[in-house]
This record gives C-alpha cells, sequence and structure tokens, in this order.
C-alpha cells in the first residue's frame, strides 16, 4: 500500500483534525508516495526499537516524536538522533495521539480496562458510573492497570462518578466533576489543589494508561493490506 492510502486510512478512523493546537499528530516522517508492506505500533520510539524495523516500514506511534519546530538537528541529542536514525532506515513514521486519545482511548482503558460504563464524555475527559467505597476503587484501579502502587489524593469515603483521562491530564484538573478523577504525571501542586477543591485523585500512570494503544489500533487495522506488527513496550521508568 502507498503510506497515503493508510494515512486516509487512518484519518477516517481517528481524524487528524480533531487533535489539539499544541499537537503535532500526522505524518512526521516519510512520503505519501512511498510504498508499505509493513507497520509497526508502538506508544513511542527509541533506539532498540527502530534498530529491530526492517527498512521502508511504517512505525505509527502514539506521542510524536516531534512536538514543536525544529531549529537544528544535533544528531547527539533527542529528537536528532532518531530522526537521523529513522531516515537512514527509510522508515516512515505518523502520530496519532491527542486525535485517538478522543476518538479511541479513553473509552478503551475506561471499558474494556477498568471495566466501567460511560455516562459521558467531554473532550478528553470520560465520565465513569463507578459506586463504590474509595478504598476498593482504587485497588481495582490498581489492579486492572498493573499498578506497583496507588498514588492518591483522597477526599471521599465514596466515589458514585469519576472522571478519566489517559496520559497527562493535570491541566484539566478544574473542568472535572466528580469525585475522583483518574490520570497520569500528577504534580504535587496539582495534588494541592485538588485537596483545596474537594476533589480526589489516583494517578493511573503514564505509560500505564497509554500502553494499550498499539494493541486498540491494531484492531482498526486488520482489513488493510498490511503486515501489523505490535512494538514490545518498555517503560521508561523502574520502579525500585
Amino acid at each position: 500500500m502507498k503510506l497515503s492510502e493508510i494515512y486516509a486510512a487512518l484519518d477516517a478512523l481517528s481524524p487528524f483534525a480533531l487533535q489539539e493546537s499544541w499537537d503535532n499528530s500526522g505524518l512526521i516522517v516519510g512520503d505519501l508516495h512511498q510504498e508499505i508492506t509493513q507497520a509497526v505500533l508502538s506508544v513511542d520510539v527509541d533506539e532498540a526499537l527502530i534498530e529491530t524495523l526492517p527498512e521502508n516500514a511504517l512505525l505509527i506511534t502514539h506521542h510524536p516524536l516531534i512536538f514543536g519546530g525544529l531549529k537544528q538537528l544535533q544528531f547527539n541529542r533527542y529528537p536528532a538522533v532518531l530522526l537521523r536514525a529513522l531516515i537512514r532506515k527509510n522508515i516512515a513514521n505518523i502520530a496519532m495521539h491527542t486525535n485517538f486519545d478522543q476518538t479511541h482511548l479513553n473509552d478503551y482503558v475506561a471499558q474494556e480496562i477498568l471495566g466501567y460504563p460511560i455516562t459521558c464524555k467531554e473532550g478528553f475527559v470520560a465520565y465513569l458510573q463507578v459506586d463504590q467505597p474509595f478504598e476498593t476503587f482504587a485497588q481495582q484501579v490498581r489492579d486492572a492497570l498493573g499498578l506497583n502502587c496507588v498514588r492518591a489524593v483522597r477526599c471521599h469515603d465514596h466515589i458514585t462518578t469519576a472522571a478519566l483521562t489517559t496520559g497527562s491530564g493535570g491541566s484539566l484538573l478544574r473542568q472535572i466533576h466528580a469525585e475522583c478523577f483518574l490520570t497520569g504525571d500528577i504534580k504535587y501542586h496539582d495534588a494541592m489543589e485538588a485537596m483545596s477543591v474537594g476533589l480526589s485523585m489516583i494517578d493511573i500512570g503514564h505509560f500505564e494508561s497509554e500502553r494499550y494503544f498499539g494493541a486498540l489500533l491494531g484492531r482498526h487495522l486488520k482489513n488493510l493490506d498490511l503486515e501489523v506488527i505490535m512494538a514490545q513496550l518498555k517503560n521508561p521508568f523502574t520502579y525500585l
């Protein structure tokens, strides 16, 4: 298939126009006229992954390798070191980030991983029907996501409704209308603000809540004339 055909299929599945203004989803590296026979799906890209990829492949990532404008390419620094490796092997890269969060990833984690029905959605926020004691809810979230521990702000003994944003959603804190907010990368000052307004929070991890990207997207690529491979994912953090 031509890369342009794959791009069109991805755009139909999860329109790139839905991405946030600060995001950089879409074609990051490559030529839309390039012929592609194999696609590899991964949350991120690193040197170890690139080494395993065959030449002329397509790498579809959740996170864009380039977020802002590049003013220089220093090949011993990120992201230029990875861009050079991709170009040397003629590997194309498409990112599906905030568009895919809104259309697919939040729903999948809420319903198929955590097991709670969605009552409504507001952009990046999915509201879940919970009706459980806080400790029971927190333990279920921990077990479902395979978290090493529960890092939480507790302001309620019982959770009726929870809000979910996969990845890093701390900036949405003031928009939440629920007893508990599930998201990753919760900062100290986020926690302090949450306590002041009576919002419970559970840190579900950035990697831990987004690692389902490849498996979920892969479901929708089965009908394409394309070999699809799930990359072995690696959390950059080590828990001691």
